[in-house]
């Protein structure tokens, strides 16, 4: 069963200055050197579920933007130079009970201020708030995005909306968005009535992408038989970036991301966007085959 969720300072990847969060079963380290970043995710003791970019951990400082892996938040839609703006410095941490938010400050390129709040729930899932806060002088229409970058070597599981008949559904429930090198023929993709899958493969470099709306967002990624959930409702009625996407997937060979989306928001001076994921773990989840059967099995249960 899971404890009483701690809060500890430690070393990390080369970072003096992290935070371990963890309830005794699994754990959370987020770094203040750089971000706002969460680093790591697994079991205690076990796997990180997200990658780390090793030539990248453990700096600071860099007059480029660094992929470094984790969890991060971004602006949408993606657009250069903004998306890109640097998080290469120090944030600001508050602690609270088997909490910390992780507060950057203003970003000069774009006048947005980002904030990550990690929480333990009671039942041993984690629940990740997101904010943008605008703190230029000019109005912004954004969205918040938020990426989980996931370790080489495992399948993500993406969950359609519910299916039906043609007799019953005569129009179209939600889109399926392609980017200009998205390539369904990869051999990569794999997809059933309810599920879209995509395989993470570290010798393969080709980038692909998709995105797709769902009301209630869920998807996972199988490391081993290591499972990580992220679930987030999306609003029916308010327009959402890249054609309507409230969940966007990517890969190429050195990993696959896991994206949310909130709804696009007219941000005024001083105001602030959030969007909110809730993450789980679950150990020991195990697919004779990547089958809609044994998807339905193991792992829609615990979406």
């Amino acid at each position: 069963m899971p404890q009483k969720p701690t809060v500890e300072k430690v070393s990390y990847g080369g970072w003096p200055n992290c935070y371990r969060l963890s309830n005794g079963e699994t754990e959370l380290i987020v770094t203040t050197d750089v971000g706002p970043r969460v680093m790591r995710y697994g079991f205690v003791g076990g796997q990180n579920l997200f990658v780390e970019i090793a030539d990248q951990m453990g700096k600071s400082g860099e007059p480029w933007w660094a992929m470094r892996g984790g969890h991060r938040l971004w602006a949408a839609p993606e657009v250069k130079p903004d998306t890109y703006a640097l998080d290469n410095g120090p944030v600001k941490a508050t602690i609270g009970e088997g909490s910390i938010a992780l507060l950057q400050p203003v970003e000069p390129e774009t006048g947005l201020q980002k904030e990550i709040v990690v929480a333990y729930e009671s039942a041993g899932g984690v629940t990740v708030t997101h904010r943008l806060t605008n703190r230029g002088t000019n109005g912004r229409r954004l969205a918040p995005w938020a990426l989980s970058q996931m370790a080489t070597g495992g399948s993500a599981i993406v969950a359609f909306p519910p299916r039906g008949g043609h007799s019953e559904q005569l129009l179209p429930t939600h889109p399926l968005v392609m980017w200009a090198y998205t390539n369904f023929a990869d051999k990569r993709w794999q997809f059933t009535n309810k599920f879209l899958v995509l395989r993470q493969d570290r010798n393969d470099h080709s980038p692909q992408k998709t995105g797709l709306f769902n009301v209630d967002t869920r998807a996972a990624y199988l490391l081993g038989t290591d499972l990580f959930i992220k679930r987030c409702q999306a609003q029916l009625d308010a327009v959402y970036p890249d054609y309507h996407c409230s969940f966007e997937i990517f890969t190429n060979g050195d990993f696959l991301e896991l994206e949310t989306l909130g709804p696009l928001v007219d941000l005024t001076p001083g105001a602030t966007a959030e969007h909110i994921e809730r993450w789980s773990l679950h150990k020991d989840i195990r697919l004779a085959e990547m089958s809609e059967s044994e998807i339905e099995r193991a792992v829609e249960p615990l979406f």
